[in-house]
This record gives C-alpha cells, sequence and structure tokens, in this order.
C-alpha cells in the first residue's frame, strides 16, 4: 500500500527535475560608448550634410527605411521581403520548429493502437489438442482472427516529457528570432546595396565630368602646342592623364552592373530580370533624428541576442531531460481484444480477452553512459551562456562601432567637402594661369590628380552617412517589434 501510495503521488505532484530556467539579467551599463553621444556636426550645402540628432530612449519604426524617403527603395524593399529565397527558407524553418513542438504534444496523451490478426495453422495432434479437438477429431488445421484495442500511456513522473517539451519550445523561438534576423540582415542588405549603387553611378558621373575636364585641357594644350606656348610632352602627358581618368570607367561599371545584379537576387529575381529601380544619392534624404535604444532594450530588441538566450534556454531544459533519462520509468497498458476461430464469431460471447500492466524500469548500470550525458549537458549549459555573453557584447560593440561611424562620417564629409571645392578652384586657377604661362604644366597635372581624388572622396563620403545610418538602425534591432507579421505566433 505505501509502494501505490508514493507512485500515486508521484503522479499527482509530476516534479520536474533540472534547473528552472531563468533570464539573463541585462548589462549593468548605462550606455554603448566610452564617451557620451554629441549630435553631428552639419556640412551646409552638399546632400546628406544635415546634422544628426542622436535621441536615446524612442522606439524604431517597423519600416524605417522610409525614413530615407525615396519610393523606389520602399518598392524594392516590399519585393524582397516578398519573393527573398533566404527569407522564405528561415520562415519555413520556422514552421518546421513548430510543427516539431506540436508533434512532441503527443506523449502528454495515452497512446491507442488497434490491430486486427488473421492467421491458419496446422498443428501437430502429438503435441496437442488443436481448438476444433474433439468436436473435429482428426483435424489439425485451424484459423485464427484477433482483433484488439492496445493502450499505452507513460506518466510524466520526473518531468521528462515537460522538459523536452520546453528545449524543443525555445527552439522553436530560437529559430523564430533567426527569421527574423534574416528579415533585419536582408531590408538592411536592400538599402545598403542601393545606397552603394548610388554611389558607384555618383562616382561614374564624376568620373565623367573629369574625362571631359581633361578632354579639353588636352585641346588647349595643343592649341598651345602650335602657338609654342607647350611641347610634345606636354601633350604626351595630358594624353596620359585623360587615358588614366578613363581607365577608371571600367571598374565602376562592372561594379555598378554587379550591385546591380545583387539587388535583383536580392529581391528575387534572376540578374537576367533586373530591377526597374535606380538610384541617386541626390534624391535620398538623411535621416537626422536618429533613434538609440537603452542598453537594456537592445537586449531584447536584438534577434541575434534574443536567438542566443533561447539557445540557452533550450540547452538549460536538456540538463532535466539528462537527469530523468537516469530515474525510474513507469510505463502503464492495457488492451482487450477477441480471438476466434470464424470471422463471424469474433464478437460473440466468450471470445473477449482484457489485460492490465504496469511496467518500472531503473536504469542500473550503463557503463556510466547516462551520467557523462548528464555532465554534457550542464558543460553544454556552461558554454551557450558563454555564447550568450559574447553575443551581447558583440551586438553592443556593433552599435557602439556604428555611432562612432556616424560621427567620424559627419567629420570626414565636412573635411572632404572642403578639400573638393578647394581642389576644384585650384584646378580652375591653374587652368587660367596655363593659359597665360604663368604656371608650369606640372602644376596643372597636380591640379587635376588632385580634384578627381577629392571628387571621388567626396562622393564616397556621401555615400557612408547613408551606409551607417542603415547600419545603425540594424544595430539596434530594426524595429521588427512593431511589424505585426514578425511579432505573431
Amino acid at each position: 500500500m505505501r509502494f501505490i501510495a508514493f507512485w500515486t503521488l508521484l503522479l499527482v505532484a509530476g516534479c520536474a527535475v533540472g534547473p528552472n530556467f531563468e533570464r539573463p539579467a541585462p548589462p549593468k551599463v548605462s550606455g554603448y560608448t566610452a564617451r557620451p553621444l554629441t549630435n553631428t556636426i552639419s556640412t551646409p550645402n552638399v546632400g546628406g550634410g544635415e546634422a544628426q540628432h542622436f535621441v536615446e530612449g524612442i522606439d524604431l519604426p517597423g519600416e524605417w527605411w522610409t525614413l530615407f524617403h525615396s519610393k523606389p527603395l520602399n518598392a524594392l524593399i516590399t519585393r524582397a521581403l516578398t519573393n527573398n529565397p533566404d527569407l522564405k527558407a528561415a520562415q519555413a524553418a520556422l514552421r518546421v520548429a513548430r510543427e516539431n513542438v506540436l508533434a512532441h504534444r503527443g506523449v502528454f496523451f495515452p497512446s491507442l493502437s488497434g490491430g486486427f490478426a488473421a492467421s491458419r495453422q496446422r498443428q501437430s495432434g502429438f503435441l496437442a489438442p488443436v481448438p476444433n479437438y474433439p468436436v473435429v477429431p482428426n483435424e489439425f488445421q485451424y484459423d485464427l482472427f484477433t482483433p484488439q484495442l492496445t493502450v499505452s500511456y507513460m506518466p510524466d513522473v520526473f518531468g521528462l516529457n515537460r522538459r523536452t517539451a520546453e528545449s524543443l519550445k525555445a527552439q522553436e523561438r530560437g529559430v523564430r528570432f533567426q527569421m527574423i534576423a534574416t528579415y533585419i540582415t536582408l531590408s538592411a542588405n536592400v538599402v545598403v546595396a542601393a545606397i552603394q549603387e548610388a554611389s558607384l553611378r555618383a562616382q561614374i558621373d564624376a568620373s565623367d565630368e573629369l574625362v571631359g575636364i581633361n578632354s579639353n585641357l588636352l585641346e588647349i594644350v595643343r592649341f598651345q602646342s602650335t602657338q609654342g606656348a607647350a611641347s610634345q610632352l606636354d601633350i604626351a602627358a595630358q594624353e596620359s592623364q585623360l587615358a588614366q581618368v578613363a581607365a577608371t570607367l571600367p571598374p565602376l561599371r562592372k561594379q555598378l552592373a554587379q550591385q546591380r545584379d545583387l539587388l535583383a537576387v536580392l529581391s528575387g529575381a534572376f540578374p537576367s530580370q533586373g530591377t526597374a529601380e535606380e538610384f541617386d544619392l541626390a534624391t535620398l534624404q538623411l535621416p537626422v533624428d536618429l533613434p538609440v535604444s537603452l542598453p537594456a532594450q537592445c537586449v531584447e530588441q536584438r534577434p541575434d541576442i534574443r536567438q542566443a538566450e533561447e539557445n540557452l534556454h533550450a540547452v538549460s531544459a536538456q540538463i532535466g531531460v539528462a537527469i530523468a533519462n537516469r530515474l525510474p520509468n513507469l510505463t502503464l497498458t492495457a488492451n482487450a481484444g477477441s480471438t476466434a476461430l470464424a470471422l463471424d464469431q469474433v464478437f460473440t460471447s466468450g471470445t473477449g480477452f482484457w489485460g492490465l500492466g504496469a511496467a518500472l524500469t531503473q536504469p542500473i548500470f550503463q557503463g556510466g553512459a547516462l551520467l557523462h550525458q548528464e555532465r554534457a549537458a550542464k558543460a553544454a549549459y556552461v558554454q551557450a551562456a558563454e555564447q550568450y555573453r559574447s553575443t551581447v557584447l558583440t551586438a553592443f560593440q556593433s552599435v557602439a562601432d556604428t555611432l562612432n561611424a556616424l560621427e567620424q562620417d559627419a567629420d570626414a564629409l565636412k573635411a572632404t567637402a572642403a578639400a573638393e571645392r578647394a581642389a576644384k578652384a585650384t584646378l580652375e586657377l591653374t587652368q587660367e594661369q596655363l593659359k597665360f604661362g604663368l604656371v608650369a604644366y606640372s602644376a596643372l597635372l597636380a591640379a587635376e590628380q588632385g580634384y578627381q581624388q577629392a571628387l571621388i572622396n567626396l562622393v564616397q563620403a556621401r555615400a557612408n552617412r547613408y551606409a551607417d545610418t542603415a547600419a545603425l538602425f540594424q544595430a539596434l534591432g530594426g524595429g521588427w517589434w512593431n511589424r505585426p507579421e514578425l511579432t505573431k505566433n
């Protein structure tokens, strides 16, 4: 009676062995950078030169890319989020994880199975009487029909099934955050690719402008040569300068073509299909009010951190699974059916049978396998905990790097804009002086090269501000919690 009472109490109480998971505490830091954030400087009369303001604690919009105010960009991202195969694969992986969770729910219910067996047998009369004997003497062949139902149930006494379900559910949430990370990465990649395309177009336009300038200068030098003010060496030097500038165009056009291919693939199309959208830095508006989530919010919002947390949760539950595997396992069974010599007698009186059973299994010796599996599960928890901490540190580093980059981008744009204006003025002044023979031709070549580099630097500095602004939204979590299709379970 005490034994029965003990097991009845276990069945009612249903404890789950192993540690109960507790979410890691948010990091005890108040900011991302070593010094307080300050607004970036502005560069007037330059596209993308507006001052940017860091606003702490405000929420990120779910469609943050709309802050660039580009209809072609919005259309391209919408198409990418609909057709991109990597995102579709991540969504399918989430459905797989959900179905695995639902499939495991079956272990909490009794399992019912039905069977029907039919056989024809012949038995030696020297061994034992057959079922027909002595009704049909000397007849040693007979038929046997047996339909039956079997019910089995394994009470979750020590929480093996519950810990397994807990681990599967955590894995499902981890896959969900992995899908969200794919979503955010895709949208950020499209924005950055569009900005890069716009940058390449601007660099090509700048190089075309430089080709035109150098072509005009070549005509001037040739004219001066007819007047005896320039030599054949000067003409050759200017022709070389023109060729060098023209040589920069094919690599830029190659990069532009590759960037167009990338945009097509990101949107789920083949490169041969291309994309209708084209991008220009002049049509992009730089977001000036940048939300900066608090560190505690960042832990909640970054999908890679949340995925690492769910991985930690899943491993924690596996400790309970490993412990439960070392404890007794109870199985309850019942069966009922009928056995008859003729099919029409199956459900007649006297042919029925039933049985009840209980089996208790306790692992005794497994060569140390179960013990070491438990130790391995605990070591895996330590590993997952350190991986979680590494993920948090890396996430905060990416935010800090982006914030610092935005500040330096503003300084770089101001400096490159000033350098471009100075280089352009120098080139124009040198051109005028060359007409009157006031400067050597080498000064003109130096001015041309200086302006060419300054112009390209300015285009790249403008693009960097847009790209790093997009990187900040990605680093802070991308606002996925404000997207209904990502928040529903």
